[in-house]
């Protein structure tokens, strides 16, 4: 299979830096970056915004479409996705007929909390951190990454898992 028409999903809790690897990724490749939280609707930014973490019936269709798209990419040649994939079941539902490799970025609880607190412009609220932890289920099948090196190195990393195969 074209590794190159796959869509790399980054993923993890808010504030994990899926949008930071996630850019360098696409840029390391040559493969545009999307970042999942574009594609929300505004019923679920405003119900985050309001500090009130977004349940399954929340998420489905937003998932749904984020896997039309993934589908599309894989045809267009590959991408690289910023999408927390939080439940097993949500990365089932954006995976659906689709080549992905989930990439999953890991830190500490603390250094989330200050990247989320240091964070500005963004809907997500640091005191749903607690949510996204609570919700994690944390995959079987995806390249685990430590994200606690500077972006450089977690880079250098992820380029060498998946240049062996993951």
């Amino acid at each position: 299979m074209d590794k190159k028409s796959e869509v790399y999903i980054i993923m993890g809790v808010s504030g994990c830096g899926k949008t930071c690897i996630g850019g360098l990724l696409a840029a390391a490749l040559n493969l545009p970056f999307y970042d999942g939280d574009d594609f929300h609707p505004a019923s679920n930014i405003q119900k985050m915004e309001n500090g009130m973490p977004l349940n399954d019936s929340d998420r489905k269709p937003w998932l749904e479409l984020l896997n039309n798209y993934i589908q599309q990419w894989n045809v267009e040649g590959g991408a690289v996705l910023a999408c927390s994939a939080l439940k097993a079941k949500y990365r089932y539902l954006l995976s659906q007929n689709a080549r992905v490799v989930f990439i999953y970025l890991q830190s500490t609880k603390e250094r989330i909390l200050d990247r989320l607190n240091k964070r500005q412009n963004h809907f997500m609220p640091s005191s749903l951190l607690d949510s996204q932890f609570a919700t994690l289920e944390e995959p079987r099948d995806a390249l685990y990454v430590d994200n606690s090196p500077p972006p450089t190195e977690v880079i250098e990393t992820l380029l060498l898992q998946l240049n062996a195969g993951g």
